[in-house]
């Protein structure tokens, strides 16, 4: 079964998942062995892998570290078309449906085609959204785009359903890396009631009870990254508290 059609399945059966994004630039391969062995021993369900920049090309090594030492699969959460890697088990091909800026939208996806079309990685189509979290994040500023403002949930669930209907597979609604607030709770149980495909959510979810909460308002999977950099015990607490 593709990686794919698992997360749909779950996603309809209420099964929700928790992934662990890791930076490149913010890990040395020490600190990726140990966040292998806490996510293999606290069921952790996807890595994602990627950044806004990659200072230090780190990519390839931490990827297959991770494979080397667990089984769970790795997807690229790519900040460019340069943060591609065949040594993945897939790609979340993000297409910035928040934002109007074509580059985002289709150009970078036309440069890294012929590379997707030739690589085994599994291509999952995203909808990727940004959401205001209360401060201007690196996603925000290199990707040239205004995030939704935080209280219109009505502009979120129109973007996600016109991803819906233009045949994207995944909704991905993310206040951004070091986001001094999430995606609200309100916002997350409007979409959600207004789309069939799973819903992502990540950006400033910094406890368990956090994930809980955005899984809870209707959330698949929720991504957390930043928080793991800084306390990578939250690893077990957010596994245990999501189970």
């Amino acid at each position: 079964m593709t990686i794919y059609n698992k997360m749909k399945r779950e996603a309809r059966t209420g099964k929700k998942k928790f992934a662990v994004l890791i930076d490149p630039d913010k890990n040395t391969l020490t600190g990726i062995k140990k966040l292998a062995r806490l996510a293999n021993t606290s069921h952790v369900d996807y890595f994602f892998m990627g950044g806004s920049l990659l200072m230090q090309d780190h990519l390839d090594e931490f990827i297959r570290c991770l494979r080397e030492n667990s089984n769970i699969p790795v997807l690229l959460f790519p900040g460019n078309n340069l943060q591609l890697n065949e040594k993945a088990h897939g790609i979340l091909l993000l297409s910035l449906i928040s934002g109007r800026n074509p580059e985002m939208l289709i150009g970078r996806h036309v440069i890294s085609a012929p590379f997707l079309k030739e690589s085994k990685l599994e291509i999952l189509p995203t909808g990727y959204m940004l959401i205001d979290g209360g401060n201007t994040t690196a996603v925000t500023y290199m990707s040239n785009t205004n995030p939704i403002p935080a209280g219109k949930n009505e502009i979120a669930v129109c973007t996600a359903m016109a991803g819906e209907m233009l045949g994207l597979k995944l909704i991905y609604m993310d206040a951004g890396s070091g986001a001094q607030k999430p995606v609200s709770i309100s916002m997350i149980d409007c979409v959600k009631t207004h789309i069939r495909i799973p819903l992502i959510i990540g950006g400033g979810i910094t406890s368990p009870e956090m994930a809980l909460d955005a899984l809870q308002a209707g959330a698949d999977v929720i991504v957390v990254g930043n928080a793991i950099e800084k306390d990578p015990d939250l690893i077990p607490q957010i596994a245990k508290a999501i189970q």
